[in-house]
């Protein structure tokens, strides 16, 4: 692959890495010190985990701005600060109230993704981009693969000693990130100038007026709701349904993690040799909506170890093409602000996600979360059969 930069991308990669094993070790704890600890009902965790998107959404593209302004790393270093307080604060949360200020803290923090995408972007090829962002989500992926477990195993010495185990890597990464990551070289006289405000609204306009980058962000908005949808619910499932240890539902988080990572990291590209972009966006919506539909009907912890690969077979290939596809339509100098919109809108998608998750596991059964992934992962795959090729066509001759 092709790189300006190929060091300074593995570094991205490993500090990514690293601040992603951190919030990978809560990922299966949360919900279940909620229910336990705190005695609060699904509803409830679902709110607190709607929090932590809900500060993503607004600081997302505030600091995709910012870093377009005055540079990527300056703002990855105050993020993993940020991140690292706000496990610190889990740590010694004993009410509710403590729960949610914690998540806002973190949110703030884990608000630098789509300045890691930008990043990517500085220092990648066109034609290699993809390849780059799937290092990102391979990061996500390793991240939830020893986050998870790494986690259950805290557990057993208490949620404390869990809270501080994260935020030990996100300051290991805020170290890592200060002594050995450059800033990308990038022409900043093609960088627009902004004022800083909440919403920039003249470059969300400039963003949305393109009506094929309009649709790859719905499609990225699907996508992170259908999966948002089971992120407090699918340790409740274990934990209420199946009766399931921390330790256990670390696993299988662990499982989802190892099958995306190699998904993003390698098997992707192979695939792509064979198949459109248009085409894989088609598959991997289909085994989106195959592996939510049966989530809820799993049985045991191997049928819901192979569902769970079927699932990330489906995002794992989504969301580094989609990532991809949009970075390759936003102009040089708005990459860090279109992809900081980008993440923004997915935050936003978190924030749904887990409120509808939480109060349809409480009210309407414990299936209806991941039944509704099921559903918007088929109207992914609808308009990616129908509408999507068409939108591409003059711009990414080979998608359809």
């Amino acid at each position: 692959m092709k790189l300006k930069n190929a060091s300074a991308l593995s570094l991205i990669f490993l500090t990514v890495f690293v601040d992603l094993l951190g919030f990978g070790i809560l990922i299966p704890i949360l919900p279940t010190f909620a229910k336990k600890e705190l005695l609060v009902d699904e509803t409830a965790i679902g709110i607190a985990i709607a929090a932590y998107s809900l500060t993503q959404f607004f600081f997302n593209p505030i600091f995709g701005n910012l870093s377009d302004k005055y540079g990527r790393k300056k703002i990855i270093v105050i993020c993993l600060f940020l991140n690292a307080m706000g496990y610190v604060l889990f740590a010694y949360t004993h009410s509710y109230f403590m729960l949610l200020f914690s998540r806002v803290i973190a949110g703030i923090g884990g608000s630098s993704i789509g300045v890691a995408q930008a990043y990517i972007a500085d220092v990648t090829t066109p034609e290699n981009r993809s390849k780059g962002m799937g290092m990102i989500g391979a990061a996500f992926g390793l991240g939830f693969v020893f986050g998870p477990m790494i986690g259950g195993m805290l557990s057993k010495y208490g949620y404390f000693v869990t809270g501080f185990g994260s935020a030990f890597f996100s300051i290991f990464a805020f170290v890592l990130t200060i002594i050995f990551l450059p800033e990308p070289k990038r022409d900043k006289s093609k960088s627009l100038e902004r004022s800083r405000k909440l919403l920039d609204t003249s470059s969300i306009k400039i963003i949305l007026n393109k009506s094929d980058l309009s649709l790859l962000m719905i499609l990225f908005f699907i996508l992170t709701f259908s999966v948002a949808n089971i992120y407090g619910t699918f340790a409740l499932l274990g934990f209420k349904v199946y009766h399931f240890t921390d330790l256990q539902n670390g696993y299988i988080y662990g499982i989802l993690g190892l099958s995306s990572a190699i998904v993003q990291a390698g098997l992707l590209a192979q695939i792509s040799k064979f198949f459109s972009k248009g085409k894989l966006i088609s598959i991997g919506a289909f085994c989106m909506m195959i592996g939510l539909g049966m989530i809820p009907f799993g049985g045991s912890f191997f049928g819901l170890a192979i569902i769970g690969i079927i699932l990330s077979l489906g995002t794992g290939t989504l969301q580094p093409i989609l990532l991809s596809l949009i970075s390759e339509i936003a102009s040089e100098a708005e990459q860090g602000i279109t992809l900081g919109f980008n993440q923004s809108l997915s935050a936003f998608a978190r924030v749904l996600g887990p409120l509808w998750g939480g109060f349809a596991f409480e009210f309407l059964g414990y299936p209806f979360p991941f039944l509704t992934g099921s559903f918007f992962s088929l109207v992914i795959l609808i308009l990616s059969i129908f509408y999507l090729p068409k939108i591409l066509k003059l711009r990414h001759g080979t998608v359809g």
